[in-house]
């Protein structure tokens, strides 16, 4: 399902002495099945914009439609409605684990939409290993026994148990260590594979946006920069250095390369191209070139 955003705007505070714009002009439509990296630094406007895709935070003025359906036009019901469809994790969504056994903890969602057990059961499974968890192996134990990951991913779980269209996540890799970081972001990529669900994912880093999305949205000073493919995001170097954002290094070597070898393609952003694109000018398949 598709969420647009028709010229949104998001002042805090309005009309006190902290008044404060936090998001201006902002116009976007995701569409089903998308992966959409969403990028910019603090203060940006990302985790602002985000709330508004399931109606935490109520627009200034503008318009905020899912599935075409204006998402406040019948406030109560479309809400709760809502926020089943569009699955929200939070930085550190360890911090909202609660329950005494993790399988109780992915259990409350789908038992707050009044699903019968039977069901509640099968979805807590089928998430719990959908994030890469052994359902035998954990269900039962403390949530706050796990690694800082494992906790994590059973947050995730938790969110994908309520059956979300859409799933955002708000940095989710946050203090976790390279480890955890590449088991958190691996997950993400097969639920997106499996789940065929539209996923829209908050983050600081080029290089892991770069090699999972399918379009990128770049933010500064509460305004839309750029929405477009990776390619096209990072072949603007010089807009993303302007607003204090970089490049995948992967992208500022191959820059460097074609100083010396012309023929060498600069639009690249993962390491796998890269590694190809290299072997094929510079080592010319295995033979170096002096």
């Amino acid at each position: 399902m598709s969420i647009q955003v028709i010229n949104l705007e998001h002042i805090y505070s309005k009309g006190s002495p902290f008044e404060y714009k936090a998001l201006t002009n902002i116009n976007l439509t995701t569409i089903k099945g998308e992966f959409v990296g969403l990028i910019g630094h603090t203060g940006s406007g990302k985790s602002t914009l985000i709330q508004h895709f399931n109606g935490l935070l109520k627009p200034t003025s503008g318009t905020i439609l899912y599935d075409g359906i204006d998402i406040f036009a019948n406030k109560k019901k479309s809400l709760k409605d809502l926020r089943r469809k569009v699955g929200l994790v939070f930085q550190y969504p360890e911090y909202q684990l609660f329950e005494e056994t993790v399988a109780k903890d992915v259990a409350y969602g789908p038992g707050n939409l009044g699903y019968d057990q039977e069901k509640i059961e099968s979805l807590v499974r089928e998430s719990i290993e959908l994030v890469g968890l052994d359902y035998d192996e954990i269900a039962e134990k403390s949530p706050f026994e796990l690694s800082g990951g494992q906790m994590r991913r059973v947050a995730i779980a938790g969110v994908l148990a309520m059956e979300p269209e859409v799933l955002i996540l708000d940095e989710p890799t946050a203090g976790l260590d390279p480890r955890g970081r590449d088991e958190i972001l691996g997950q993400i990529k097969n639920l997106h594979k499996k789940r065929k669900m539209t996923v829209i994912l908050v983050s600081h880093s080029m290089e892991d946006i770069g090699r999972l999305v399918d379009k990128i949205i770049v933010m500064a000073k509460g305004e839309i920069v750029v929405y477009d493919t990776p390619a096209k995001v990072f072949s603007q170097v010089k807009k993303l250095e302007a607003i204090g954002l970089a490049v995948p290094e992967v992208t500022y070597l191959l820059h460097r390369l074609k100083e010396t070898y012309p023929e060498i393609r600069d639009d690249i952003y993962t390491m796998e191209e890269a590694v190809v694109e290299i072997e094929r000018v510079v080592f010319k398949g295995g033979q170096h070139v002096h």
